[in-house]
């Protein structure tokens, strides 16, 4: 990877992590599952006027966007509302590695060797020092709903993978895998809203916009803002060029600095300082996924497996 690209890929990581704050500053001021809505309708509408569907089978564009947009943000951000500390929602939504090693295993047959057991071994090692620590807090609920976002993500990369299987042409590559995540967008707007209005009320939100504006709020519009452009266009966008350049086990191992980002940035943002046991959790579970769950240099540049574009949270995210 050149110096350049090495360079493209901590810009990612950075606006990754800084998401996280985003996703903080909206739900300070909308109910979550509006905000959620919100943030994936602001892109569906211009992608469903102006971007052509790709060509894959609707139900694996509906497992995708179900499971990776609908469930996950849904969970992720009824967590962070209840309480889940913003650094280390960035952290522990890192669970979507490991499951969607284990789901891939048991559901599609995908091979898994030693090494990623091993590596899954430490990650979960991890996330149970971090439970614990949250339990011993009082605060358990949010930590297993952020884990449910985790494993709603882990399926919505099951859709992506049968998606991109299904439409590969004889290269072996993907076709047009940023299309592929802007149309699953599309996916979660309309039952999100619907969801909203159940739980939380139908004019809720929307009178929750216009009380924000009408005094002057505007951080949780520029949170979205952010999600929306910095998140999901530009950080997306060069994620998809590194991902078309370099194999995935080259690229892949950037996303785990992600919480690195998101954890610092809420200590310092956010006055959010975790406990000495999170933070020991947070080392094992990044160093259990780096060590297991990525590809050695010579397999990743000898794989012909396609490569798969899922970005991680906070990027189409957020």
């Amino acid at each position: 990877m050149t110096t350049r690209d090495r360079l493209l890929g901590l810009i990612v990581v950075v606006v990754w992590g800084l998401n996280f704050l985003a996703i903080r500053a909206g739900l300070d001021q909308f109910p979550p599952f509006f905000f959620a809505a919100l943030r994936f309708a602001v892109i569906a509408v211009p992608v469903v006027l102006f971007v052509r569907r790709p060509t894959v089978p609707l139900r694996w564009l509906l497992l995708y966007g179900t499971g990776f947009g609908l469930l996950q943000f849904a969970f992720l951000f009824a967590a962070m509302n209840a309480g889940m500390p913003t650094g280390l929602a960035s952290l522990v939504l890192q669970s979507s590695a490991p499951f969607t090693v284990v789901l891939g295993a048991l559901l599609l047959r995908e091979k898994v060797g030693p090494r990623q057991w091993i590596g899954i071994g430490i990650a979960v090692g991890g996330m149970i020092l971090i439970g614990w620590d949250r339990a011993h807090n009082a605060t358990l609920l949010p930590v297993l709903l952020t884990l449910l976002a985790g494993l709603s993500w882990a399926f919505g990369n099951l859709g992506n993978r049968l998606a991109t299987r299904a439409s590969r042409p004889a290269s072996g590559l993907p076709v047009e895998p940023m299309r592929l995540m802007l149309w699953m967008c599309v996916v979660p707007p309309l039952p999100m809203f619907a969801l909203s209005a159940v739980v939380e009320g139908p004019t809720t939100g929307w009178t929750a916009i216009g009380d924000g504006v009408s005094a002057g709020q505007f951080s949780g519009l520029i949170g979205l803002a952010y999600i929306v452009v910095i998140g999901t266009i530009a950080g997306s966008g060069l994620w998809t060029v590194l991902i078309s350049r370099y194999p995935a086990g080259v690229v892949a191992p950037f996303s785990l600095l992600v919480p690195v980002v998101g954890i610092g940035a809420s200590w310092l943002v956010l006055d959010e300082t975790p406990s000495v046991l999170s933070l020991v959790g947070a080392a094992v579970v990044i160093g259990g996924c780096m060590w297991g769950l990525s590809r050695s240099p010579r397999s990743a540049t000898t794989s012909t497996e396609p490569r798969i574009v899922t970005p991680p949270s906070g990027a189409t995210v957020g």
